[in-house]
């Protein structure tokens, strides 16, 4: 159904049973998969795919070019997966040619009124972002990551899977998998035991997890000293190896580490 005030430009692809409601615009390089769904006031630019079943509210505008001063008008992407909830007055811009050229984001996530994906960021499924919770340029969320209202990523940053960043927090290291962070300027308050309770972590993988914790931000030791020592203690538990994984992928990179005492 496309509502007769809608201006959808007849080169966009429109799926099947695809809900375009009143006001709403759509570009002619616009993919929207079935049972795409566009409440009101949508407006969908550039090269954007919206995946099956996603749900667009008010005066979310998909697809803007990117904000980057780099950026010169080049034919980049948005890619958005399947059964997504977009609220109102959310924005998702496309990559740049530097960064690859596309912002790609998963499949069942959640973006709350405000929030932000900026040029480049990977966002991956089972993702939640509260209200103007905010990510810069080339940032990688992994999934079931939740950020609370008007937390913010600084470009670059990684954010490991599970992980859980608190309202107002300021991230300017990665996060660990299954990390809690808090915080004006993010700081490691322990693991998401809440979000592994949620998700269904068995005891015993909890248990690793902590253990795993607690040696990696010992005092004892250099840090590259307790890594190692990780890795030997901890290698029948995939999740801990998860964390170690995490950390080696990328050696240049500062995580987010527990406040001294």
């Amino acid at each position: 159904m496309i509502h007769p005030t809608a201006l959808v430009d007849p080169a966009a692809q429109i799926g099947a049973d695809v809900h375009i409601g009143p006001y709403c615009i759509i570009g002619p390089k616009a993919i929207l998969h079935d049972r795409v769904r566009l409440l009101s006031h949508v407006v969908i630019e550039g090269c954007t795919e919206i995946g099956a079943d996603t749900i667009v509210y008010a005066f979310a505008n998909l697809g803007g070019p990117p904000q980057h001063l780099a950026h010169k008008g080049e034919d980049t992407r948005l890619v958005i997966g399947e059964r997504n909830t977009i609220r109102e007055h959310v924005t998702m811009h496309t990559g740049t040619v530097l960064g690859g050229g596309l912002t790609q984001v998963g499949s069942d996530g959640l973006f709350m009124v405000a929030s932000h994906v900026a040029h480049d960021c990977v966002v991956d499924d089972h993702v939640v972002m509260a209200n103007n919770a905010t990510l810069g340029g080339h940032v990688h969320v992994g999934s079931y990551v939740f950020m609370g209202g008007l937390s913010a990523v600084h470009q670059h940053t990684r954010i490991g899977r599970s992980a859980f960043i608190g309202g107002l927090a300021a991230v300017t290291k990665d996060v660990i998998p299954f990390g809690s962070v808090w915080g004006v300027y993010a700081h490691l308050e322990g693991l998401n035991l809440v979000g592994l309770k949620r998700r269904g972590f068995s005891r015993e993988q909890v248990r690793d997890l902590r253990s795993a914790y607690r040696l990696l931000f010992a005092p004892e030791g250099t840090f590259q000293e307790r890594i190692e020592d990780m890795s030997l203690e901890f290698a029948h538990s995939a999740d801990a190896m998860e964390i170690v994984a995490f950390i080696r992928a990328d050696a240049n990179r500062p995580i987010c580490l527990p406040r001294p005492d």
